[in-house]
């Protein structure tokens, strides 16, 4: 058996460890095409025990478990009851928080391009998962402090192939960069993440630069 914490195991082995009914439609989520495609189309490489994998791990299982499994209280990469999280400077959310609205309602924010509070957990799951039907992935590009207070630049990019909000795709890679300071635990435990980028800019490129109409 391994020594290694679940939650720095990866998304496979926390998936393999969660019981069928944890997940939010009892289907338990695919990732097959972050095994095929974002090898290919990262921008770096890192080394399997290096503090960059390491981060990335740990981000990928909270992505993961934000995303598909409803109760907090199931998730293992973070101390749930002390977790909180915001979005440049913004009001803080909790772990119940992300749970009812929804992580990209909660990461996005207010924005001309996007109403987050017309959007629910599921519509605004669907809204992006349209818009990138070949995946929407996540890297970390470099780490700038170690643990307990981690801060790391980061990539999100995915191929705008879909439509979004009705707007048709133009078929571009899309990219968004920020940066995050995360707050971790002894045993590398999320307790508190502040994330700083741009989403206008991303999301202006789905619309044209033209604020969607509601």
């Amino acid at each position: 058996m391994s020594e290694t914490p679940l939650w720095l195991q990866g998304r496979t082995a926390v998936i393999d460890a969660t019981d069928s009914s944890a997940w939010r439609d009892g289907t338990t989520p695919d990732y097959h095409l972050s095994h095929q495609v974002m090898p290919g189309q990262r921008t770096t490489q890192h080394a399997p025990d290096s503090l960059e994998a390491v981060v990335e791990t740990i981000v990928q299982v909270f992505e993961m478990e934000v995303s598909y499994k409803k109760d907090p209280a199931t998730w293992v990469s973070m101390v749930t009851e002390h977790f909180r999280t915001n979005v440049n400077g913004g009001p803080w959310a909790s772990a119940q928080d992300i749970a009812d609205i929804g992580s990209y309602n909660i990461l996005i924010g207010e924005s001309p391009f996007y109403k987050t509070g017309q959007e629910s957990f599921e519509s605004s799951h669907h809204i992006f998962h349209q818009a990138f039907p070949g995946g929407f992935y996540w890297e970390v590009l470099e780490v700038l402090s170690p643990p307990p207070v981690v801060t790391f630049k980061w990539r999100h990019w995915g191929a705008f192939e879909g439509e979004y909000h009705g707007h048709q795709p133009n078929g571009q890679t899309i990219e968004m960069f920020g940066i995050s300071v995360a707050k971790v635990s002894d045993d590398l435990k999320l307790l508190e993440v502040e994330h700083y980028y741009d989403p206008n800019q991303f999301l202006g490129k789905l619309t044209g630069g033209c604020p969607v109409a509601h």
